[in-house]
């Protein structure tokens, strides 16, 4: 029946305690007791293999003191219902749950560029992007739609912000409309201009700048409008 902690039974062979093996063990299947976990212990490392019939490995784990390494084509982890939740290969990086959730205190740092439908903050968390050194672009073949449902939205920049379409319209939607760091001009003559400037509107939509004068200097059949 056996010797040692060996012994032979009808479904395989069953070792009980720890067990040492000093050259390959080779088996189709090992299973831990029902009342215990398997554990599979080293002094340097643990390193699993998968082979093809040619001898040839095709997959390998390798649990380290430092580092766990896996080698293979492409590696997936699931759900008890075997639901892609993670998966890796040498093109992309899948992310199959629901919500991706990043909790270090400097947020998720991004060298490259990123595609997402959606970029939503946790409930009562103000949502950042930032771009410390460099500039922060947003593209959307069909738009980009900018929501803060209960605040404020606010674009800040060292330099120039630019809104521009290529080919639409831009609407400022609200029932007010504040621009409080114009320059003021002081009571002068007509003549003089103080480098203000008054933004006119052509009837097909144009803007282009005149100087401010003491009364409005838009025409309506303006040169810059033809």
């Amino acid at each position: 029946t056996g010797m040692g902690h060996l012994r032979v039974t009808k479904e395989g062979l069953r070792l009980e305690g720890e067990s040492e093996f000093l050259f390959p063990l080779y088996a189709k299947e090992i299973h831990s007791r029902v009342d215990s976990s398997l554990l599979l212990q080293s002094t340097h490392n643990v390193t699993v293999n998968a082979r093809n019939s040619n001898g040839e490995v095709t997959g390998r784990l390798n649990v380290g003191p430092k580092m766990v390494e896996f080698h293979s084509q492409q590696f997936q982890i699931n759900s008890k219902d075997g639901k892609p939740l993670f998966t890796v290969d040498e093109n992309e990086v899948v992310i199959g749950t629901d919500k991706l959730r990043v909790t270090g205190p400097e947020g998720a740092l991004f060298e490259h560029s990123v595609e997402t439908p959606l970029v939503k903050a946790e409930a009562f968390k103000q949502l950042r992007l930032e771009s410390p050194t460099r500039s922060l672009s947003m593209d959307a073949p069909r738009g980009i739609n900018i929501k803060a449902q209960a605040g404020n939205i606010e674009a800040l920049s060292q330099m120039d912000i630019k809104l521009h379409s290529s080919d639409g319209v831009l609407f400022v939607d609200a029932e007010t409309v504040r621009l409080p760091k114009l320059p003021e001009g002081a009571r002068g003559g007509s003549g003089i201009s103080q480098g203000l400037y008054e933004i006119c509107v052509c009837p097909d939509g144009k803007l282009y700048l005149s100087v401010a004068g003491v009364g409005s200097t838009c025409q309506e059949y303006s040169r810059v409008c033809q």
